[in-house]
């Protein structure tokens, strides 16, 4: 007498490519409606019963048809990621955060750069977006593109900007760049420096202007000038080319107070270009904590920013959108913190 067994001994489909509701209620010896809600994960189904249905589909190798789950539900369990510029370490890392709080709410992302950042392109995007079914946008608006309040700009989805100005009517979450700022100037104050420089990122960006009326305001309560920001594009090659410019128009400062990472290095290579140390000579904070500014020569002190939290803070609150709550327009910032390294020191005093 063999073992009994419980895997459902009903027919196993031949010559089909994929099998039905059908074939599966049929090879369990259950109603379709029985497997239908075994598929959808509902509980009012007996354990018994179930765990044969579960047996039969492993058997056929039954998937699910979730599209027309969705399409019946309403839902498409998918979020789309509109940004001007995935190339910078803000927008990548807040991308993977997004990515990985979207799967773990069993959503997809559908990622959309805009490379010519304008109202136009932005709501072309959008439309694209609702063509590909979507159910809410996330967008890194780190520039300037208009007004943005017509319903009809967002197609009717649920919207969250990430990095933007707070005049906007939408809910917003963003890092603290006022408060990060401020963090650098008073590092460099409490280290004795009076004649600190700026080197900025781009005028279009929200950050960077941030970042450049904190500077400015800093000094002014200070009672100390401020000298002429220089203006950047964030990469390392404008910082160099600031930082000599810089250094070859007059007496040094004392400390320079870089927009982010990368043109931090560049001024610190011109730094060095002119025979002088950091920090001995002068002292430079960077903006973001890349991985790399650990490996720095000199390790460069800097403002981490708490990009994953940005990313699964905004992620939430477009669920919730999805999911039916009204939209409060609330703006959420992200605290950042100062991480000291060996680029800073004291005032030289000799």
């Amino acid at each position: 007498m063999s073992p009994e067994s419980n895997t459902p001994s009903g027919p196993v489909p031949h010559s089909r490519a994929r099998a039905s509701i059908m074939d599966v209620a049929a090879h369990a010896g259950v109603s379709a409606q029985t497997v239908s809600r075994v598929a959808n994960g509902q509980n009012n189904v007996r354990p018994t019963t179930r765990d044969k249905v579960l047996a039969s589909m492993q058997a056929l190798g039954y998937r699910p048809n979730s599209a027309a789950r969705n399409l019946k539900s309403g839902r498409f369990r998918s979020i789309g990621f509109v940004t001007f510029n995935l190339a910078t370490l803000g927008n990548e890392r807040t991308l993977n955060a997004v990515a990985e709080a979207s799967e773990a709410a069993g959503y997809t992302t559908t990622l959309l750069p805009v490379f010519d950042p304008t109202q136009l392109d932005v709501a072309g995007a959008f439309s694209r977006l609702e063509e590909q079914a979507v159910d809410g946008i996330i967008l890194v608006m780190s520039a300037e593109v208009g007004p943005l309040d017509d319903r009809k700009f967002t197609a009717g989805l649920p919207l969250v900007i990430v990095d933007s100005d707070a005049k906007l009517p939408y809910t917003i979450v963003d890092t603290d760049q006022e408060q990060g700022a401020k963090l650098a100037m008073q590092h460099l104050l409490d280290l004795g420096h009076r004649d600190i420089a700026h080197v900025s990122g781009p005028e279009s960006s929200f950050s960077s202007r941030r970042r450049t009326v904190t500077y400015v305001q800093t000094m002014a309560d200070e009672n100390l000038p401020a000298r002429p920001v220089l203006v950047g594009d964030w990469s390392a090659a404008s910082g160099l080319a600031l930082g000599r410019e810089l250094l070859a128009s007059g007496p040094p400062p004392t400390a320079v107070f870089a927009g982010n990472d990368q043109m931090a290095l560049g001024v610190m290579h011109a730094i060095k270009e002119r025979g002088w140390s950091v920090p001995r000579d002068i002292s430079v904070v960077g903006f973001d904590d890349s991985e790399e500014a650990l490996v720095y020569w000199p390790s460069l002190t800097t403002i981490h920013q708490n990009f994953d939290k940005v990313g699964k803070s905004a992620t939430s609150l477009l669920l919730s959108l999805i999911d039916g709550e009204p939209d409060t327009r609330q703006k959420v910032l992200v605290e950042t913190r100062l991480v000291v390294r060996d680029s800073t020191g004291p005032v030289r005093r000799d």
